[in-house]
């Protein structure tokens, strides 16, 4: 399978064209309480440019932190479009700033991490019930009056692939079970997709496999107003109009980066 016949295979899989819903997992990495609140800023960026676009949102799961911010969040965002524009958000995200609580003035370093699932459509993926071990726990949180005292959280082990996913975020047991299963099929398709890219050659597999590989990938420098990704290798010096959701300008510079690439290979 060459280049040319992945991208083949992947319109033909892809039946609307541009794909409507996406699944974004982003969680805490190196720096404690400051990594939870980065989790929280980013998933607040996400939001607002998710709501300029008319797009739907729910989340499917969130672990909070004792200080507001989250070690997890995993949500779904659904319209026209999104996940073309969030597939260039995986990777390794990393923030240098001052913490509020730093009282020497020193700049911080933290990071986590975001990996961006395709939705599957329900041909997509078969899951048998058999290969499932449900359980169910409380859910645990910051602590307070919204702690769960039910055991209406989940988690879904597919033994298969050894697979495990949770959802707590809803009060309902049910709906909890619906959105892991979510989560639970777009990682299994995320599975499928990898093991067809593992069959392309080395190079071919560099040229269409950059969004998935966990290294740095953009470091947002607060002191320096400075948003910079790595792969691409460009900057952007308007941060905080950034982080509060306006991220056309980063969109647009993949897409131009994108053709770039698509250029080379077809002339190759």
């Amino acid at each position: 399978m060459d280049y040319q016949e992945y991208q083949k295979t992947a319109a033909n899989e892809s039946s609307g064209g541009t794909k409507q819903s996406v699944i974004i997992e982003i969680r805490a990495g190196t720096g404690g309480d400051e990594a939870g609140l980065f989790v929280r800023d980013l998933y607040r960026m996400y939001s607002k440019y998710a709501q300029s676009q008319g797009w739907g949102q729910r989340v499917l799961d969130s672990n909070q932190s004792d200080i507001g911010g989250y070690k997890e969040m995993v949500f779904e965002l659904t319209g026209t479009g999104a996940f073309d524009h969030m597939q260039y958000e995986s990777g390794v995200h990393r923030v240098q700033r001052i913490p509020k609580t730093e009282k020497q003035g020193r700049v911080h370093t933290s990071t986590i991490t975001i990996a961006i699932l395709e939705k599957p459509q329900k041909m997509d993926i078969n899951i048998n019930p058999g290969d499932l071990r449900i359980d169910t726990y409380r859910s645990s949180g910051a602590g307070g009056q919204y702690v769960n005292k039910t055991e209406s959280a989940i988690r879904i082990t597919h033994k298969p692939s050894g697979i495990v996913v949770t959802s707590q975020t809803e009060r309902s047991q049910l709906q909890n079970k619906e959105n892991a299963m979510s989560i639970l099929a777009a990682r299994l398709l995320q599975a499928q997709q990898e093991n067809d890219l593992s069959k392309l050659t080395a190079a071919r597999r560099e040229q269409i496999g950059w969004a998935k590989r966990s290294e740095k990938t953009r470091t947002y420098n607060y002191p320096q107003n400075r948003i910079t990704d790595h792969r691409i290798e460009k900057s952007w010096h308007n941060l905080e109009d950034i982080i509060e959701g306006n991220m056309e300008p980063i969109f647009k510079a993949f897409k131009k980066w994108q053709e770039e690439q698509e250029k080379k290979v077809s002339s190759e």
